[in-house]
């Protein structure tokens, strides 16, 4: 008797536990992020701005093998002050590049920064767009597929394409007014 009584208590948990259960959805912001117009042209000038930034590099890497070669090959002829100023000069230019890698393509240097500032306000929308739809969905989580949390995953499940219908519409509609105006 105390064992079905610890039985039907257990069936009532379960029951009432999975009455009570929330939904949950999953969303890819990668792929919500590729179908944006709008993340593809900020990306494609943060792009730009990176290829921009490879190219002064190289020069600066060309110069400097130019001068430390033309410096090493000179070396024995230079004496004095003009030694001292042939290799000063070298090594500038070779401080100067650690320096412009570090500024730019360092972990807190520009590209860093540039990266940040494209990704926070498509962030901030997406994050609304969530919000708007999981409020609609009656969802009690969401989970983003892109950080590699999710192992397996039913299509019915993933909510990625009404959140990027939710963006879409919102821009069209902000698109609308501007013409109005």
């Amino acid at each position: 008797m105390k064992n079905l009584k610890i039985v039907f208590s257990f069936v009532l948990f379960l029951l009432f536990g999975l009455s009570n259960a929330q939904k949950f959805g999953v969303v890819d912001t990668e792929y919500i992020l590729s179908k944006m117009p709008q993340y593809k042209e900020a990306e494609a000038r943060m792009n730009a701005q990176i290829d921009t930034w490879q190219s002064e590099l190289q020069n600066l890497q060309s110069e400097y093998e130019r001068k430390r070669s033309a410096f090493e090959s000179e070396k024995v002829l230079l004496i004095g002050d003009q030694l001292k100023l042939r290799e000063k000069e070298v090594l500038d230019l070779e401080k100067n590049i650690k320096t412009t890698t570090s500024l730019r393509f360092g972990a807190t240097g520009e590209i860093a920064k540039l990266r940040t500032n494209l990704v926070q306000p498509f962030q901030d929308q997406i994050w609304g767009a969530i919000k708007t739809m999981a409020e609609k969905n009656a969802l009690g989580m969401v989970l983003d597929k892109t950080s590699n949390n999710v192992l397996f995953l039913q299509k019915r499940m993933d909510y990625s394409d009404k959140v990027l219908d939710i963006l879409l519409k919102g821009s069209e509609t902000k698109e609308k007014s501007k013409s109005k105006k």
